[in-house]
């Protein structure tokens, strides 16, 4: 399949984007989008489908280590069912344990302490929960 994809870090304060390809099986950081309490603005999020026109939306599921949920993967799924009320699109949910640990590492290793940056690490975190979805997928 060669479906364009966009993968989401969702947080309270900032939720991290990034786009794939299914083809390659590869994806990249797209930018983070600020949020107020979870809620992000609805237009930058259209102004992006409109832009890449993805066929699938992937959005990171925070569970604890143990699997189980905690409050903000109650948010992330309400986000989830959000966009897909929203704009039509499916919308998948992917385990993202230890994404933004992952996150931080590679660009630490691209960039040393000046790329950890909040908005970078969570674009990262937003490929990395992409890439995991087309390989768990694929």
């Amino acid at each position: 399949m060669n479906r364009t994809l966009l993968g989401f870090d969702y947080g309270l304060k900032s939720i991290g984007v990034a786009v794939g390809q299914e083809l390659t099986a590869t994806a990249r950081p797209l930018r983070a989008l600020k949020a107020n309490d979870g809620v992000p603005n609805w237009d930058q999020i259209e102004q992006l489908l409109k832009e890449w026109q993805p066929a699938l939306l992937v959005v990171g599921l925070p569970l604890n280590m143990d699997g189980t949920e905690q409050e903000i993967s109650r948010r992330a799924r309400k986000f989830a069912n959000r966009l897909h009320g929203r704009f039509g699109l499916p919308v998948e949910l992917q385990d993202e344990r230890l994404t933004t640990t992952d996150a931080r590492a590679r660009l630490f290793d691209a960039g040393g302490y000046k790329a950890l940056g909040k908005d970078a690490v969570d674009a990262v975190s937003a490929q990395l929960i992409l890439e995991s979805w087309m390989e768990a997928n694929g």
